[in-house]
């Protein structure tokens, strides 16, 4: 490993352990990323310069044209299959008029198993002659395109491609559908998910989980305790996430579409959700021990914090150290921090991904109480 990387990666152990001073936090466990290659997923402008058109991207805080561009024949953070297609892709729409006509961005989804998902976007009305030559494309570089264009999506073949996770010698199969969030760093997720379910050896009881999304983190955990129920409000991630229970056949999985503000409204009785009816999610049926979360950059709201303070166990999983320093000045008033780590999920940039494995203190009430 570079001597570079490895600068990078100590500077953000050390940023995290000046972050979380005072909190009587342990030193955090580090999980490496590959320097490069680690990107399952990637977005390019399509620039065109008379009949010549190449990827692009624009210099962080500039306006995005001529001045501020970046050519990207090649773009090392992606993964290896997008980079051998990049110039596959652009010869092959570059001799046919009805693709490269107003062509104007381009997203990459690939996976570790080796789909690959292409979405083309337009500035024109997507056709019939469109659609006949993206389909020869499609068979042409075995893979699978979609085409959007404003108040247009067009699939030819589906709009997702699986995943495949190996976690603690088990395989896991996610549906990653287009345009819904998923983990960028597939190798380091897989890291990470195998932290969690360290952190949950030996919980027993139930557990709670927080914005789920498709089930990443929710399929393995499950593996170690009685009973899950996982909340998610995006409809297409509950979707992906219900694809997800039943090919991995998780058959102690319940999701429930509700924010966790929504959530934490009727955990404590103040208002009936007959989606939670319809489901036949009773909440009392529950003895949870753990609660796991993996909040947007915002971090958890002061309501919902409140209830995650409430549980034995608390497995935080965040994307911004910032917002859970502040998270955890108020949990560290009833719990211990015992176990941290830090996930280089994006080598080379400020972006820090975290976890912190909690449990409550002798003397507070439980969730279960």
């Amino acid at each position: 490993m570079s001597s570079d990387y490895q600068q990078q990666l100590n500077e953000k152990k050390q940023y995290l352990q000046t972050l979380f001073g005072g909190l009587n936090a342990p030193v955090p466990e580090v999980f490496e990323s590959a320097p490069q290659h680690y990107r399952m997923r990637a977005e390019f402008r399509v620039w065109h310069e008379g009949e010549t058109m190449f990827y692009a991207m624009f210099e962080r805080g500039r306006k995005a044209g001529g001045g501020s561009l970046i050519r990207c024949d090649q773009f090392a953070p992606a993964s290896e299959a997008i980079n051998r297609l990049m110039p596959r892709l652009m010869a092959a729409v570059d001799g046919q008029p009805v693709l490269k006509n107003r062509w104007y961005a381009v997203e990459f989804l690939s996976t570790l198993s080796g789909e690959m998902l292409v979405t083309m976007i337009y500035h024109k009305k997507l056709d019939d002659q469109w659609h006949r030559a993206a389909e020869a494309l499609q068979a042409e570089l075995v893979i699978r395109i979609i085409g959007r264009s404003r108040g247009q999506k067009v699939v030819l073949d589906q709009d997702f491609v699986t995943e495949k996770l190996h976690v603690a010698g088990k395989t896991f199969s996610y549906r990653q559908i287009e345009g819904s969030f998923t983990q960028p760093n597939a190798q380091v997720c897989e890291k990470m998910l195998a932290w969690a379910c360290s952190c949950a050896e030996g919980l027993g009881g139930d557990m709670l989980e927080l914005y789920c999304g498709n089930g990443n983190f929710t399929l393995p955990l499950a593996d170690k305790f009685r009973r899950v129920l996982a909340t998610e409000v995006s409809k297409t991630s509950v979707n992906a996430a219900l694809w997800n229970i039943q090919a991995n056949g998780s058959r102690n999985v319940q999701i429930a579409r509700l924010s966790a503000e929504e959530f934490t409204e009727a955990y404590r009785g103040n208002r009936p959700f007959r989606r939670l009816q319809e489901q036949g999610i009773v909440l009392a049926d529950y003895a949870f021990s753990t609660i796991f979360v993996d909040p947007p950059r915002a971090g958890i709201d002061d309501a919902t914090l409140q209830l995650v303070a409430q549980f034995d166990y608390v497995i935080y999983i965040s994307c911004n150290p910032e917002t859970l320093r502040s998270n955890l000045d108020i949990l560290t008033q009833t719990h211990d921090i015992r176990r941290m780590a830090l996930f280089d999920q994006f080598p080379f940039t400020h972006h820090i991904e975290s976890g912190v494995f909690l449990s409550k203190r002798d003397g507070f009430q439980t969730a279960s109480d």
